[in-house]
């Protein structure tokens, strides 16, 4: 059994992973979607908050967890056999390349690229919360649940 690990900071979880992370669910025996916590970066929503909302998107079709430190020790609890990742640009590509080639050299972990569908390659997190916090609309970038949660977060 082929196990995928989807890991991003989804802060927020976009249309953009949602739709690669459903075409995992449909690729790959099982999903852990894994909400990556960096104490680094200057979260919106907290990981808790992360993880509910991936574990409302999701229910049953994928585990759902976070953690924090290097993606292949994590892969390594979980089981994971191969890590996926969506690409938008080329800049997602170089750097996710990096990361490939990086834990393929920790572990021989392989990583699977999933070109994001052409709707939703204009999208990233960062710029969904520029636009909430600027008062813009973020219907259609957002599942409706992820929009209400940033809605009650920015009030």
């Amino acid at each position: 059994m082929t196990t995928a690990l989807c890991p991003g900071s989804f802060d927020p979880p976009t249309n953009g992973h949602v739709d690669v992370i459903e075409r995992a669910i449909t690729a790959f025996e099982e999903v852990v979607v894994a909400v990556v916590d960096n104490p680094t970066k200057s979260s919106l929503l907290s990981t808790e908050e992360r993880v509910s909302l991936l574990k409302e998107l999701f229910g049953d079709r994928a585990r759902i967890g976070s953690f924090s430190g290097m993606l292949v020790e994590y892969a390594a609890e979980v089981g994971a056999d191969l890590v996926v990742k969506g690409l938008r640009t080329v800049d997602d590509y170089e750097y996710e390349m990096q990361m490939a080639q990086m834990n393929r050299h920790l572990s021989g972990m392989e990583t699977v690229f999933m070109a994001t569908k052409s709707d939703w390659s204009f999208i990233s997190s960062s710029l969904v919360k520029e636009v909430a916090r600027l008062g813009g609309s973020i219907t259609g970038l957002v599942p409706s649940v992820v929009e209400k949660a940033l809605e009650e977060r920015l009030q």
